[in-house]
């Protein structure tokens, strides 16, 4: 299970074993609302998504999509979470946001059974805009997966200056609450815990996340 940003596709390295893609599409999305006149706005790493933003994620994930299945190759098929049945529960006060739930789609399950790639843009059933981080981590956890590996533009999490090579996940989640992170690290620092305390091995770039 990989999940890519979406600032820069670059270079995927598939591992051999079945492999799921998660993406997402945070700076495009942003400078396309930006572009329509208006204002991004996120809670706990989380974006505020009204209907009019919600097309433009989509748009976003469209374009994102086709861009990592293009340098992955034949072998990719892009899906859209909402269309195969990605499960959340709907985050108050912040429009239509969800909260992804563990789940295992039978169509991605399709896809993986003929060899494929999934390449999975992180809408759910509502539809509702998820974090790709928390989407990742859910699917994850509900396909069994061994490994959930976030590909980032950083070397894994810094803290204090120190690139950390492991950090367990009730220090991330307190480091978290104390606001010694922000930004997008935050729901990536949150999901690798998740999915740490549900067996998986968990890496941020260079940084394991470990229960």
């Amino acid at each position: 299970m990989l999940k890519v940003g979406g600032a820069s596709v670059g270079t995927i390295e598939l591992p051999d074993e079945p492999t799921v893609v998660v993406h997402g599409a945070g700076p495009q999305i942003s400078r396309e609302m930006e572009r329509r006149g208006l204002r991004p706005r996120f809670v706990a790493g989380r974006r505020v998504t009204t209907p009019e933003v919600l097309e433009i994620v989509r748009e976003s994930f469209a374009e994102v999509g086709s861009a990592v299945c293009a340098v992955i190759g034949p072998r990719a098929v892009p899906l859209f979470g909402d269309e195969i049945g990605l499960e959340a529960r709907q985050v108050p006060g912040l429009g239509l946001v969800g909260e992804p739930l563990p789940c295992a789609p039978a169509a991605l399950l399709d896809v993986l059974h003929a060899g494929r790639v999934p390449v999975v843009a992180p809408l759910a059933a509502g539809p509702l805009n998820v974090n790709a981080d928390e989407a990742a981590a859910a699917l994850a956890i509900g396909l069994g997966a061994e490994r959930l590996l976030f590909l980032t533009d950083v070397p894994g999490v810094l803290h204090d200056g120190e690139l950390l090579e492991t950090i367990e996940a009730g220090r991330a989640e307190a480091l978290v609450g104390d606001r010694s992170f922000e930004g997008g690290i935050v729901p990536k620092l949150l999901a690798a815990a998740q999915a740490a305390r549900g067996g998986l091995v968990a890496e941020i770039g260079a940084t394991a996340v470990v229960a």
